[in-house]
């Protein structure tokens, strides 16, 4: 009889510690794309940051020379988050567009309560809140023709900038005028206190925004016209 040949058994293979294996690879790649992408955050973050810090120090710079520094930089921030930093020709384009849109939503309130105060009260009321109404009602023309005149600027010829830049500041002031005399005068007494109060702030802010045009529109042209060479007479 022949002897059987023993078969041969390989040793077992441990499962195990691949398994383990694989695990604390993997765990050390989640590791390390946790960390990549924790670190990519705070870069966007910090350089978001530090963008908005010098847009605002850039609008706070700007602003100095207005009588209303506070409201000249809630103007033009938004506008420098996202075109940049605007030119100076382009804030007091800026601040004159918010200047109009204010007045001429001012000027339809004012027209609804005219309308209410000619049914219910007495001519007297009506009177003064039609006094003051013309005198938005030229404001709201004024800065119209100054916004047109201000984009002209530059674009025919440096010998009609002082003519342009003449005709911006007459109109503004005399918008600035405007809205000063209807807010310091009588409403009369045909509308509530809350009505008074919503006219006379509403009014304050489209004054406060042709002062600071104003000032954006000096600082624009004063710059303009060194650069440019253009004496004044």
């Amino acid at each position: 009889m022949h002897e059987t040949t023993p078969l041969y058994n390989p040793p077992p293979l441990h499962f195990s510690h691949i398994s383990k294996t694989n695990k604390n690879s993997h765990k050390m790649a989640q590791t390390l794309l946790s960390f990549i992408c924790v670190s990519f955050t705070i870069l966007v973050v910090s350089t978001v940051v530090e963008s908005r810090s010098r847009a605002r120090m850039y609008v706070d710079s700007q602003c100095k020379s207005t009588r209303y520094p506070d409201t000249c930089v809630q103007t033009l921030l938004p506008y420098v988050s996202k075109r940049g930093l605007p030119s100076p020709k382009l804030q007091a384009q800026i601040s004159l567009a918010t200047c109009l849109s204010k007045a001429r939503f001012m000027k339809t309130y004012m027209n609804m309560l005219a309308k209410n105060l000619n049914k219910t009260s007495n001519s007297g009321d009506y009177q003064a809140m039609e006094e003051c109404l013309q005198q938005i009602n030229d404001g709201v023309k004024q800065i119209t023709q100054s916004f047109k005149e201000l984009q002209q600027m530059g674009k025919d010829g440096d010998e009609n900038f002082m003519w342009h830049e003449s005709n911006v500041q007459t109109w503004v002031s005399a918008a600035l005028t405007d809205a000063t005399t209807c807010v310091e005068g009588s409403l009369g007494n045909g509308i509530s206190d809350s009505e008074k109060a919503t006219i006379q702030a509403r009014i304050l802010k489209v004054k406060q925004l042709a002062s600071n045009s104003l000032a954006l529109f000096t600082h624009f042209t004063t710059r303009y016209r060194a650069s440019h060479g253009i004496n004044v007479p």
